[in-house]
């Protein structure tokens, strides 16, 4: 069972059935105990950092996510759900994320381009791996954001994507994964990345 985390601040119905889409077995969890008994992970978001956050410590979901991640049970990140994974955001103020990636969450520069960051725009592979099989590089998907991570570790970029700077915008780490497109937005490109997350041991 992949367990899609329902907090009250997530893109949980397009998500779920994109999974089901593709023959998944999920379920929109709100009792952080059912963590306990996912295979894998699912964590949405849209919204502000801060307000997220907030919302998953009070839905008690903070500790079973480490928990989780420490078990080494798969976590996918989508969006503001890849945010979460890192250490901080400094989104409205400086905010503590789950600290399950060693990394900081800051807004693109002011400059000519406009933010958020909103439209298709290409993922540029920088390694292989299996979250990313069967994807071309330059493959293309679909962004929403203002924000974007800045793992410690450089390594941890799978896929860098160009919008005034360059940034990750697929990360990977063990079992702890995030994608900063919406997959279920980004046509085949998404799915492929979802399948390719449901097929993983």
């Amino acid at each position: 069972m992949i367990a899609i985390i329902d907090y009250g601040a997530g893109n949980l119905r397009s998500v779920a059935n994109a999974f089901r889409r593709l023959g998944a077995d999920v379920q929109t969890v709100s009792d952080p105990a059912a963590l306990a008994h996912a295979e894998k992970i699912v964590l949405p978001g849209v919204g502000a950092f801060g307000a997220g956050m907030a919302r998953l410590r009070e839905a008690g979901f903070v500790e079973p996510l480490r928990e989780a991640a420490r078990a080494g049970t798969p976590l996918l990140g989508i969006c503001l759900g890849l945010h979460y994974l890192f250490e901080s955001s400094d989104e409205m103020g400086r905010h503590e994320g789950l600290g399950l990636l060693p990394g900081h969450v800051t807004r693109f520069p002011s400059g000519a381009l406009k933010v958020p960051h909103v439209g298709w725009n290409a993922l540029h592979r920088q390694q292989e791996h299996p979250l990313l099989a069967g994807i071309p590089d330059g493959a293309y998907a679909y962004f929403v954001h203002s924000y974007y991570v800045q793992p410690a570790d450089p390594a941890m970029a799978l896929a860098t994507t160009e919008y005034g700077i360059r940034f990750a915008s697929v990360v990977g780490q063990g079992t702890i994964f995030g994608i900063q497109p919406h997959p279920e937005k980004s046509q085949s490109v998404g799915l492929r990345v979802l399948k390719n997350f449901i097929d993983m041991e």
